[in-house]
């Protein structure tokens, strides 16, 4: 008796547990057995073609050790659909497009896909920073200009005070802009660094008061405005879609690009979560609306409906305590100081 109890509990924690990763991954109708990635796929259309929940991704990709960088997809590579013990496992087949050998060095940014546009996301974080009280503080700063005259000229001199790094000569000039606070605790998050231009430093990094020569600007440089070392922006476009790892508890979008309040599919938003909340780049998170309150009119009082869940939104850059995410998909309008949770 003992003996079979036992077999038929093992049993039904096996079909349990089979049902679980069933439930894990679950493939939409009629997907294609094989797939030849094309020029112009993004990873998340990809994992959308074949996923319900694209996030999952990570999950129904099966790692081919005997191939090259196969984290990387390329056009021309063939996608085909294998089953192993009852789970969909979707595996690579290196194209004739692309070739990798040992003399090669393959930049993901030319050649693999991304999980994103990469050329909608690009150009704003070469524009943007969130920098925290003390970057900014700590930072150097343009303290006059040639003949005391206000800068908007590529060619004019300009000098600054402050930190100078050794090795850097190439310098952004920025302005302190939007102040995120987290909405709930009132906790500085950073600032946003609005971009006015470059310079790049003639003099010693040594000296009290530097020169520097504007290369480019955006509008008219200001005494104060701030210099720090540019970035090199180089956008991973091999990160994958995945759920967060820890619970995201009490986050917002806080912001969006533009200033306005409105939300939609493909803008980018200021969520009020960062690194020290365990966000990563390519974690995606559900967008939710806070319920209505409406009259229950049989227990005569007021009721909070459900949140609805009503979009997604994919984190691209982390910050200490914030981080820009790219909305997906929208459902209805969204707009700032909706929430966002795990998916």
């Amino acid at each position: 008796m003992k003996i079979r109890s036992l077999s038929i509990g093992l049993l039904l924690v096996s079909l349990m547990f089979s049902a679980f990763l069933q439930a894990a991954v679950e493939l939409k109708e009629n997907v294609p057995e094989t797939y030849i990635v094309k020029k112009g796929d993004t990873l998340w259309g990809i994992s959308g073609m074949y996923l319900s929940e694209p996030w999952l991704w990570p999950e129904l990709w099966d790692v081919n050790p005997q191939i090259d960088n196969p984290h990387l997809i390329y056009p021309g590579d063939e996608l085909y659909l294998v089953w192993i013990d009852g789970r969909p496992r979707l595996r690579l087949r290196r194209g004739r497009d692309v070739k990798l050998t040992p003399s090669m060095r393959v930049n993901p940014l030319d050649l693999a896909i991304p999980v994103i546009p990469l050329d909608q996301i690009g150009a704003f974080l070469l524009r943007h920073r969130i920098l925290g009280a003390d970057d900014l503080n700590n930072s150097a700063y343009i303290v006059a200009g040639d003949q005391g005259h206000l800068i908007s000229a590529p060619g004019d001199l300009i000098f600054g005070r402050g930190p100078f790094p050794d090795g850097e000569r190439t310098y952004g000039i920025y302005r302190p802009g939007e102040t995120y606070r987290d909405p709930l605790t009132e906790e500085l998050l950073g600032y946003q660094a609005q971009d006015i231009g470059n310079a790049k430093l003639l003099s010693s990094n040594k000296d009290d008061v530097t020169e520097l020569e504007i290369n480019r600007v955006t509008e008219e440089v200001r005494m104060a405005d701030r210099l720090l070392p540019m970035e090199e922006k180089i956008i991973d476009a091999t990160f994958h879609p995945r759920a967060p790892e820890a619970e995201i508890v009490d986050a917002y979008m806080i912001a969006v690009d533009g200033g306005v309040t409105q939300i939609g599919t493909t803008d980018i938003v200021v969520i009020n979560k960062g690194l020290r909340d365990g966000l990563e780049a390519g974690h995606v998170l559900a967008i939710y609306q806070s319920g209505e309150l409406v009259f229950d009119q049989v227990a005569q009082e007021n009721v909070r409906l459900p949140d609805v869940r009503a979009g997604l939104a994919m984190v691209f850059e982390s910050f200490e305590k914030a981080s820009y995410a790219l909305v997906l998909k929208s459902n209805r309008p969204l707009k700032v100081m909706d929430k966002v949770k795990n998916p």
